[in-house]
């Protein structure tokens, strides 16, 4: 019996891909993505129902198709339709609203009746009656309108992975048969980005130089890509740098594609990639995992469409959305400085539209902008969500990662520039005030804490051992999450990841070089180093045993009588008493008997010893007991006892 996959059935239906899981779902059928396959008695299935609710709008639905394509028409033309809102003209109106291509929303066609159903009632009894109830409907219709309206955006992809395993050959092969014919060769040289044209629509693809620069980005709170495809070759495997890409991907919490690439030549081993993938929690989805896996071929583009339609799909139940009408907000990619131009940065525009001659604000300077260009290398006036720009205005070059706003004057940009050099005067302020530990940050959690760990050693077998270690060290209460396992000193990259990611970098015995620590000191990230397996094992159960609330329990100290009252003027009534059993501890806490009545229940604040401050007094000998009370009485019992913590199992 053959089988088909979600997506594949989407497109021969001619629905949406989410409408179809939908339909799964109703029907309680198990899937992983759209990517998962069907039986043939559950595709036939899922065509009769999808024919049954086809047939109802298409009979009643058929009559007023011209009116409704008509209705949309004049809507596009004319930009504020409010008050010509009526009986008769919101009936073609409103389904032609709530039937985009993009947005499917089942209710919106049942809305409209409803809506309008009360209006011809109403028409007869007050003409300033009947308005009301349509000047309201037309509102409602207004205030859903722009978050129903709020059109997609192109995805915009990023591809890592480790050294030599065909990232750039992949880029290539799409920038060659994907992008417009009018595009030259040069295109990354303009803006270090790429458009191609699929079937699907357009992707946006960033040539970034690495995945440490991704996590850079990432740093500084800029989520530039929305889906990360790892290159991984099928001739090598997986590598250390490959490791380094899905932990950065996996810390900036993006799809994740797999693209197993080189699968021409003839040691290609696709089954062999995907089994050490399952090593790095990626399962594939062959294997009943939820991963993406599409085995490719950059030299004779083998694979490249299933990729950009895997990519598309993800993009689509992603629903990247973003408003061309916003507020302008964008991020910096890259940034150089020309001989002839001057400073040229490269920018992302994630929502809202640039113009020429607008403001910017990047980082704690503005600029006008003088000239864009785009990816094809021309210039432009305006540029919208999901399109690099290389822009000409600034006067220092920004840093990849820095926000980029707009303002409506350079009045207004001055402010925004004053504003965050406050702010950072603030937080550098807070973080030299305030540096927390692994111990204290995790220990303000009250539920299931999750510690992220780096790990280095010297060498492959000390790494294994030491991750053995740490899974059987964990608990109920604390969770070991090791992002990433290496061989060697830790790297400036180890430590934006952890930066990022909060985790602590355990070194066994490997030491971080000078450079390393300063950057780790001025990111506020713990680095440990370790010579002795047992000092790391201990230094973990330590750190363990430190992430777990402690139970306190009260232990019993002592009792005293107290024969007589001293009055000090400082330290007020002080009772001179003899210690009748086990001992006395300054700041212990104190509980005063009277016959047989608790009167007082509060801290030993001090001991003396004739004229000596005494921190114990023992069993057999005379002191003065100094209580935060001054009523205590001769012939009063004070027993002593303090919170000690109890071991756990």
């Amino acid at each position: 019996m053959s089988k088909v996959r979600i997506y594949t059935l989407a497109k021969d239906l001619g629905v949406d891909n989410q409408k179809l899981l939908e339909a799964l779902d109703s029907l309680g059928v198990a899937y992983k993505s759209v990517s998962s396959t069907l039986d043939e008695d559950v595709v036939e299935t899922i065509k009769g129902i999808l024919a049954t609710e086809g047939s109802t709008p298409t009979q009643t639905g058929a009559a007023p198709a011209e009116a409704t394509s008509a209705a949309a028409t004049t809507a596009a033309t004319a930009p504020e339709p409010t008050p010509a809102v009526k009986a008769g003209p919101a009936r073609t109106e409103a389904p032609a609203r709530a039937a985009p291509k993009d947005d499917v929303t089942p209710p919106a066609p049942a809305a409209s009746p409803t809506v309008l159903t009360p209006q011809p009632a109403a028409q007869p009894a007050a003409q300033p009656a009947a308005a009301q109830p349509a000047a309201s409907s037309s509102a409602v219709a207004v205030a859903e309108a722009p978050a129903r309206e709020i059109p997609h955006r192109s995805p915009v992809v990023t591809i890592m992975g480790h050294v030599d395993h065909g990232k750039t050959s992949l880029l290539d092969y799409i920038r060659k048969t994907k992008v417009a014919a009018k595009e030259a060769g040069g295109i990354t040289q303009h803006v270090g980005a790429f458009e191609a044209l699929t079937s699907k629509g357009r992707i946006v693809f960033i040539d970034t130089p690495g995945h440490e620069a991704f996590t850079t980005i990432r740093a500084r709170g800029a989520n530039v890509a929305d889906i990360a495809i790892i290159v991984v070759a099928a001739d090598d495997s997986i590598m250390p740098q490959t490791r380094e890409a899905i932990a950065h991907a996996q810390a900036a919490k993006v799809p994740l594609i797999v693209a197993i690439n080189k699968i021409d030549l003839p040691q290609a081993d696709v089954d062999r990639v995907k089994t050490d993938l399952t090593m790095v929690n990626l399962v594939p989805e062959d294997f009943g995992g939820d991963t993406v896996v599409v085995p490719v071929s950059a030299k004779t583009g083998e694979g490249v469409e299933d990729l950009l339609e895997y990519i598309s799909l993800t993009a689509e139940l992603e629903d990247l959305r973003a408003d061309p009408r916003g507020e302008f907000s964008g991020v910096v990619i890259e940034s150089k400085v020309d001989r002839q131009s001057g400073v040229l940065a490269t920018v992302m525009v994630q929502e809202g539209t640039v113009n020429v001659g607008d403001f910017l604000v990047v980082g704690e300077t503005y600029g006008k902008i003088k000239a864009m260009t785009d990816s094809q290398g021309e210039r432009i006036k305006s540029a919208g969500p999901s399109t690099p720009v290389q822009v000409l205005g600034f006067s220092e070059a920004p840093v990849s990662g820095d926000k980029v706003a707009s303002a409506s004057n350079e009045h207004a940009a001055r402010e925004k520039v004053a504003v965050r050099v406050d702010t950072r005067r603030t937080v550098e302020e807070a973080r030299a005030q305030r540096k927390l530990s692994l111990e204290e940050m995790m220990g303000s959690l009250v539920e299931v804490r999750e510690v992220n760990l780096i790990l280095r050693a010297d060498t492959q077998g000390s790494v294994e051992a030491i991750q053995g270690i740490l899974a059987k060290r964990e608990s109920e209460e604390v969770k070991l999450n090791v992002m990433l396992a290496g061989i060697g000193a830790p790297t400036e990259g180890d430590v934006l990841l952890a930066s990022t990611a909060e985790a602590t970098i355990l070194c066994f015995s490997v030491t971080a070089s000078g450079a390393v620590k300063k950057i780790a000191d001025q990111k506020g990230v713990d680095l440990r180093s370790y010579r002795i397996i047992y000092e790391l094992i201990d230094e973990v159960d330590r750190l363990i045993k430190g992430n777990v609330e402690p139970v306190f329990e009260e232990k019993y100290l002592g009792r005293a009588e107290v024969r007589m009252l001293i009055k000090h003027p400082k330290s007020g009534t002080i009772a001179g008493s003899y210690i009748t059993d086990g001992s006395f501890k300054r700041n212990a806490k104190a509980k005063v008997t009277r016959g047989r009545q608790v009167v007082y229940e509060g801290t030993v604040v001090g001991l003396k010893r004739f004229k000596d401050d005494v921190r114990e007094v023992q069993t057999g000998y005379e002191c003065g007991i100094n209580l935060d009370w001054n009523d205590v009485q001769e012939g009063d019992i004070i027993e002593a006892s303090e919170m000690v913590e109890v071991a756990q199992a």
